[in-house]
């Protein structure tokens, strides 16, 4: 677990932040005892929610292999990484297609101490790491543009992060404004938690009381509202227990979906 006398100057420790606590859930050791209390805390009102971080993990596997494989995508812009685990974005593209071109997109200074770890990518892809908010979308696509070629197809990925905006205007601005920059036939992938069950609702309070970046919930019918333009890959907004399932597990709340830009 990291040590707190190595920290980078604008790291607190003393503060839960949401990369570290989603680590904890998923059974990382880049974490500190402020997150591994919340997730503690968010853990004794919903214990299965660390097998629905590892369920919804797994879709983002299951949809960047599908992107890269059957959709032909050779470019990927993750936004929102979080701290690196096992498969992340780039090992997946490069496992299928190793001249996969990846930019991670975030800006938590733990997730920006780990970058060399997440360049590690294949001798033949590229692999990048872009400090930035994805509030200030035209920075993130400029940075980004240094790596990505944007009159090619990029598939987008927001996993996870986009229920930290709670404003849908906003939300779907942000993913507008990426997705306009490209051209057709790029691709969005995302997935958020829902709010359909009381379980969910509660453990999103106890996250909202402690952690430093709220997280707000919505039903599967506001999140199907950012694919409004585009062509959803079947089997369309569902849990992401059944977006191309390879295991039979039961549903979760967390929602997600496959579009392409026409």
């Amino acid at each position: 677990m990291p040590n707190d006398r190595d920290l980078p100057p604008t790291l607190d420790a003393t503060v839960p932040q949401t990369a570290r606590i989603w680590n904890y859930l998923l059974g990382g050791k880049d974490n500190f005892a402020i997150d591994r209390a919340v997730g503690d805390q968010i853990l004794a009102s919903r214990p299965e929610l660390a097998e629905s971080a590892r369920l919804s993990r797994a879709y983002l596997i299951r949809a960047v292999r599908f992107l890269a494989d059957e959709a032909g995508i050779r470019q990927f812009l993750d936004i929102g990484t979080g701290l690196p685990t096992a498969n992340n974005t780039h090992q997946v593209a490069q496992s299928v297609a190793p001249a996969s071109r990846v930019v991670y997109v975030d800006n938590d200074p733990l997730v920006l101490s780990h970058a060399r770890a997440l360049l590690a990518g294949h001798p033949e892809g590229v692999t990048d790491y872009v400090d930035a908010d994805m509030h200030d979308m035209d920075l993130v696509l400029r940075k980004a543009a240094g790596t990505l070629d944007f009159t090619q197809p990029v598939a987008v990925l927001f996993m996870g992060v986009l229920g930290h905006v709670e404003d849908d205007d906003v939300a779907q601005g942000m993913v507008r404004r990426a997705l306009d920059a490209l051209p057709s036939g790029s691709y969005l992938a995302v997935y958020d938690g829902t709010d359909i069950t009381p379980a969910n609702v509660e453990a999103a309070r106890i996250w909202n009381e402690s952690a430093a970046q709220p997280y707000f919930l919505r039903s599967p019918a506001r999140l199907a509202r950012f694919f409004d333009r585009l062509e959803l890959v079947e089997p369309g907004v569902v849990p992401v227990t059944r977006w191309r399932p390879v295991d039979d597990v039961p549903d979760i709340d967390q929602y997600c979906a496959v579009g392409r830009k026409p």
